[in-house]
C-alpha cells in the first residue's frame, strides 16, 4: 500500500531554541523524518556539487572503478549494495561514491571546521531530550566524529528484470543523524510502522532548498527507542536521480548506550551499550553484496 507524507518543517533560525526542540522532538517521535530549511548551506554551493556528481558518474565504468570501494570510501557500482539483507533481488540500482575523513587520522579530522547550523541541530537534538545542550559533545560524540558524505546516482532505464527492482532497498540509516538533499526527483518513501502487515510506503515530496533529516540507528538506540529510526527506501521512477547523503555518526570510539532520560523501572534499557565504531562496522559487513 502506498500513500504520501507531508513531513515537520523545522527552522533552524528560529529564535526559541526551547519551542524548536519541542517540534523537533515531535517529530522524531512520530515520524523520525523531518524537512530542515534556513540551514546555512547555500543553494550555489549545492548545484555545484551536484554538477560535479553527475560529471563523476557520467564517466566510463573502467574509469570510476579505479576508485572502487576500499574502507567505506570510494566507488560502489550498481548492484553491489543490498540495503535489505532479507531481499532476494540481485542488489539495489544505484552507484554511489562515498567520501570520508581518513580512518586513524584524528587530528586531520580535528581541523574539520563544523558550521555553526550543524552545531546547533545537534544542541537542539539534545535539548528535545531534555538533556544539557552541549550533551553530545560532552559524551564524545562530535569529538572527531565520523562523518561521511554520499553522492548518489540513480539510472533512469534499467534492464529488465522478473523481481522487484528497488533503487535502494528497504533499510534505517545505521548512525547517528542523515541530512538528504536531492535533485528534486521523487522516489523516496518512509514506512512508520515497519513491523506492521502490510507495510504503508508513504511518498516524501521534495521541498526546494530544505534538507530531509532522519534519526539513524544509534540514536534511536541511545533514546531507548524514543525516537524512531524510521524504515525508508527509494523506488525507480523511470528517471534519473541524484542524491547526496551527510551521515553524521559519532566518533568510534563513543559509547552509545541508552539516556537516563529515556529509561525508567517501568522501560529499562532495550539495548546494551556498545562502541559506535564497532557498531557501525557490523552493520556495514553485511550491505555489500560483493
Amino acid at each position: 500500500m502506498r500513500e504520501s507524507i507531508q513531513l515537520p518543517i523545522i527552522d533552524l533560525t528560529s529564535p526559541d531554541p526551547i519551542s524548536t526542540a519541542r517540534a523537533i522532538r515531535q517529530a522524531c517521535v512520530d515520524v523520525g523524518f523531518f524537512y530542515l530549511i534556513n540551514h546555512g548551506v547555500d543553494e550555489k554551493l549545492f548545484k555545484e556539487v551536484l554538477e560535479q556528481s553527475k560529471n563523476f558518474f557520467s564517466l566510463p565504468l573502467e574509469d570510476k572503478m579505479k576508485l572502487v570501494r576500499r574502507n567505506h570510501r570510494g566507488y560502489t557500482p550498481l548492484y553491489a549494495e543490498k540495503l535489505d539483507t532479507s531481499s532476494t533481488t540481485q542488489g539495489d540500482s544505484k552507484e554511489s561514491f562515498y567520501i570520508g575523513s581518513l580512518e586513524g587520522k584524528s587530528v586531520v579530522s580535528k581541523l574539520n571546521q563544523w558550521p555553526a547550523e550543524g552545531i546547533r541541530l545537534i544542541s537542539l537534538i539534545a535539548l528535545a531530550l531534555d538533556l544539557d545542550e552541549d550533551f553530545f559533545h560532552k559524551a564524545g560524540a562530535c569529538d572527531s566524529p565520523n562523518g561521511f558524505l554520499r553522492l548518489l546516482h540513480y539510472p533512469g532505464e534499467l534492464q529488465l528484470s522478473e523481481q522487484v527492482v528497488y533503487g535502494a532497498s528497504a533499510h534505517s540509516d545505521y548512525g547517528m543523524l542523515t541530512l538528504l538533499a536531492t535533485d528534486g526527483v521523487g522516489g523516496l518513501q518512509v514506512c512508520r510502522e515497519k513491523f506492521n502487515r502490510p507495510q504503508i510506503w508513504e511518498d516524501v515530496h521534495h521541498l526546494s532548498g530544505a534538507f530531509i533529516v532522519n534519526i539513524g540507528d544509534m540514536m534511536e538506540r541511545w533514546t531507548n527507542c524514543l525516537f524512531r529510526s524510521t524504515l525508508h527506501r527509494v523506488m525507480p521512477t523511470g528517471q534519473e536521480r541524484y542524491s547526496m547523503a551527510f551521515f553524521l555518526d559519532p566518533n568510534p570510539d563513543c559509547m552509545v548506550e541508552c539516556l537516563k532520560s529515556c529509561c525508567s523501572d517501568s522501560s529499562p534499557p532495550r539495548y546494551p551499550p556498545i562502541r559506535a565504531g564497532e557498531y557501525l562496522e557490523e552493520r556495514l559487513k553485511v550491505t555489500y553484496v560483493s
